[in-house]
């Protein structure tokens, strides 16, 4: 048998008594309860108040599930009056387990919260039976529309990316994350990736904040560099991401190979092109993953190709000097030798990727300071784009944000 006090450690709801507890005819757990607290805040002077005044109108409020039943709260607020005040106004007395604004108890808010994890409005509305725009309500309660900086203690490592809302129509929205220790926070969704836009918000952040920053990570966009640059100037690396930039020279290897690929189909005969079986493939694969079986086939692919084996070996060649533990001065004179064997090379598909390199020359070789890349950044706009996937797009910027937060860091929500 269950008594009133195991019933109030079941609720987990402070500064009440129960009444009495009914099951509907619907099957819905009515609990009536009443405060054990005396007294309020007066909402005009403040002051502590303690004449009573009767009690206020009925609540019901939703909690959490009690054995599979729905569960209600019900209760009906005190009120006292204010003798200090001219016209002597009352006041209803606000108990911390629910909001007044609210139908549901802060419990059974933060459950919806947790449901909403990896998940739609729709689906936990379903679920719960509760509206998408009472979960909105919620939302905008529990999660910020914008960053809390005093809950910060340090951003020594910024991340910059872009992702499309709509793919194909180019209206893109910026990304802005911090990283600190393992933990990752998303601070901001920009609304386009103009370096105004970046260099505004960038500006945003508190003097005592950005004076510890050590880093910002970003693709090789000039906006977002240029923007850094302005707000950050040298104290700051600006990091160009190591696999942004791989993809820029693989990318080179890439054209060429499709290019001896088309030429040597034409030129063999059917049976000797069919020994090249799933070269690309092989080619896409780090050294480490190649079997023995695949490095003939890629070898006889080579000896008809010979600018594919030297592209393909100078690509290889830049990768090691990434793997390297080297300062970044050595890194300098690593890839000063290795622009100049591509010079000497008989290959040209290198051109645009070199002239990347000479462009930003200094940012690429930061990252050899601090060995830092954007995958934090890259992680958080893969789960973007599962959201935006699941979530009707997820357009609006301040719901955008809202969601990478709960999805991102939701156990935060349930910390205070």
């Amino acid at each position: 048998m269950i008594d009133q006090s195991q019933l109030l450690r079941l609720l987990g709801l402070p500064q009440i008594a129960i009444d009495r507890v009914e099951i509907t005819d619907a099957g819905v757990l009515e609990i009536h309860v009443h405060s054990t607290e005396d007294g309020a805040q007066c909402h005009r002077c403040g002051r502590r108040i303690t004449e009573a005044h009767g009690l206020g109108q009925e609540r019901r409020l939703r909690h959490v599930p009690i054995f599979e039943h729905r569960t209600e709260i019900v209760i009906r607020p005190k009120r006292y009056r204010c003798p200090s005040c001219h016209d002597h106004p009352t006041t209803t007395q606000r108990l911390d387990w629910y909001d007044p604004r609210s139908a549901f108890t802060r419990a059974f808010e933060q459950s919806l919260l947790r449901a909403l994890i990896n998940s739609t409005l729709e689906d936990v509305g379903h679920k719960d039976a509760v509206t998408p725009e009472q979960l909105e309500g919620i939302l905008d309660r529990y999660v910020p529309s914008g960053i809390d900086w005093t809950a910060l203690p340090a951003l020594p490592v910024l991340g910059l990316d872009e992702i499309a809302l709509t793919k194909g129509h180019g209206n893109f929205v910026v990304i802005v994350s911090a990283r600190v220790e393992d933990s990752l926070s998303i601070l901001a969704v920009l609304k386009d990736r103009k370096r105004a836009s970046v260099e505004a918000f960038l500006r945003t952040i508190p003097k005592p904040l950005k004076r510890t920053v050590r880093v910002v990570c970003t693709d090789l966009y000039s906006g977002f560099i240029g923007a850094a640059k302005a707000v950050f100037g040298k104290h700051v690396a600006i990091c160009a991401d190591r696999f942004h930039v791989a993809r820029l020279y693989r990318d080179a290897v890439e054209t060429l190979r499709k290019q001896e690929q088309r030429r040597l189909k034409r030129d063999l005969s059917k049976a000797e092109y069919g020994t090249f079986k799933n070269v690309q493939w092989i080619m896409r694969k780090s050294e480490s993953d190649v079997s023995a079986e695949e490095r003939r086939i890629r070898a006889r692919f080579f000896a008809h190709s010979p600018k594919l084996a030297q592209a393909h070996a100078l690509s290889q060649a830049l990768t090691d000097i990434y793997d390297m533990p080297l300062s970044k001065g050595q890194a300098k004179r690593k890839l000063g030798g290795w622009m100049r064997r591509v010079k000497n090379a008989e290959v040209t598909c290198f051109q645009s990727f070199l002239k990347t390199l000479r462009r930003h020359w200094e940012e690429i070789t930061n990252y050899f300071t601090e060995r830092r890349n954007s995958g934090f950044v890259e992680g958080l706009n893969n789960k973007i784009k599962v959201l935006k996937r699941r979530c009707y797009g997820l357009s609006n910027l301040r719901r955008l944000y809202q969601r990478v937060y709960l999805d991102l860091c939701g156990y935060r929500v349930f910390a205070r």
